[in-house]
């Protein structure tokens, strides 16, 4: 794609920005110029830069997404698939615009959660020192994009030394076809504070869309924050996310990411040390077939001394599908004790499924102890003879590995209902990929 055809595409995306409320604040209104005058000068990514050589995304710039103007008609009974018990929160976003009719807000004390621009007068000060400062748009044309439309989105902030027993459910829900939707999410958690976030992405739409969504984490000294994204939009859907997070001194972050739907998706999440004695644990499970393709790409810059990190990622590949990971680990200058370890291990399911894996370590410090290592394979010959030996025939023994495989990733999740509807997920979906295979 030329640069001309890039720009036109971008000055495409930016239409309908005259109909946004304009916002109370200088430094909303200026963030969002800034991103503007930004998305203007860049271009839009292809195969030919480093960074997304493995996924063309020349099928979403064929397609003129327009953002939606107003959210789709929506019963509160299509949310019963996707509701989360154990919130007490739910705050619930259709095609960008947030639905205080469909949401579910309670009161507990030192927390906050509610609707970007709903909360600006009375949470002015912590969205104004934390609001696009992580996840910068100097070099990403889908973040620039995303901030220039800033408007709804999804505020939550726990204050110094609470511990937010509930975990807080953000649901982002398509509905329209061709239209684009632009989530925003600012989690920001205090000194000594806990919280679980899960972002919850679906698609009830009947053709293809567009989600670009950014999310940005601030963990202060000894704070916890447990993320949990769901990316299961609808086949025909496009999804393109970036998460930015700063950990302080001796702060926790641990992440979740399951990518289950989508034609094409990106996941990006950038984490950076902001003090020592940090710990970082990052889970992800791709799950894929047909023709869809699904990019993970992670950073994990390690700035600091005595921090500590673990990342595992999963994929399962079937049919002609297409799953990407590359995952970065940056130990700097001075970074000493460092102890961090990197597994990516991707499962083919049929012979046209494909896996391009590239974990990666770049070390600026010499005392310091670290790993990485990928596996690419087809289920093992040894393991699915021992259960076949024990009676199982061939289809239930290959679904039992497959859904093994997965599990060790989704029962980490610390949210049952999560953990349950994503086993049932698997299983449904391992059985349904060995029957076509069979058929076929």
């Amino acid at each position: 794609m030329s640069s001309i055809a890039s720009n036109d595409y971008l000055d495409g995306l930016l239409q309908g920005r005259e109909v946004l409320p304009e916002p109370p604040n200088a430094w909303l209104r200026g963030l969002r110029m800034r991103a503007v005058e930004r998305a203007n000068e860049l271009t839009v990514p292809t195969t030919r830069d480093e960074e997304w050589r493995f996924t063309d995304l020349s099928p979403v710039y064929k397609l003129p997404f327009r953002r939606a103007e107003s959210a789709g008609s929506l019963e509160a009974a299509r949310l019963d698939p996707y509701s989360i018990p154990e919130a007490r929160t739910s705050l619930v976003f259709v095609d960008g615009h947030y639905c205080a009719e469909l949401s579910r807000t309670g009161t507990v004390a030192g927390v906050t959660v509610g609707n970007l621009a709903g909360l600006i007068a009375n949470a002015g000060s912590v969205a104004e020192t934390r609001l696009g400062r992580l996840s910068s748009f100097a070099d990403d044309a889908f973040a620039a994009v995303n901030t220039a439309f800033l408007d709804d989105g999804a505020l939550i902030h726990v204050s110094r030394d609470v511990k937010a027993s509930a975990p807080i459910h953000l649901l982002f829900i398509a509905t329209q076809q061709e239209r684009a939707a632009y989530p925003r999410v600012l989690v920001v958690a205090e000194s000594g504070a806990e919280c679980t976030v899960i972002e919850d992405f679906v698609g009830l739409a009947d053709g293809p869309y567009l989600t670009d969504a950014v999310s940005e984490v601030f963990v202060a000294e000894n704070a916890l924050v447990n993320h949990v994204r769901l990316q299961r939009e609808t086949q025909a859907a496009f999804h393109i996310a970036n998460a930015a997070v700063k950990v302080a001194r001796d702060g926790r972050y641990a992440s979740w990411t399951v990518s289950l739907g989508a034609r094409i998706s990106r996941q990006n999440l950038n984490i950076a040390q902001d003090g020592e004695g940090t710990q970082f644990s990052v889970d992800g499970l791709t799950l894929i077939d047909g023709r869809q393709l699904a990019d993970t790409h992670s950073s994990i810059d390690h700035a600091q001394a005595h921090g500590h990190s673990r990342q595992l990622h999963k994929t399962v590949v079937a049919g002609g599908a297409h799953a990407v990971f590359n995952g970065k680990i940056l130990v700097r200058e001075g970074a000493q004790q460092t102890d961090s370890g990197q597994q990516s291990r991707n499962l083919l399911l049929s012979d046209k499924a494909r896996v391009d894996a590239k974990p990666q370590l770049e070390i600026f410090a010499d005392d310091v102890k670290c790993a990485h290592g990928a596996t690419v394979g087809q289920i093992e010959a040894d393991e699915l003879f021992y259960l076949k030996s024990r009676g199982l025939d061939d289809s239930v023994a290959r679904n039992l590995l497959t859904y093994a495989f997965a599990a060790e990733v989704i029962e980490r999740i610390p949210v049952k209902s999560v953990v349950d509807a994503l086993e049932r997920h698997v299983l449904e979906q391992t059985q349904l990929e060995h029957t076509q295979s069979r058929q076929a």
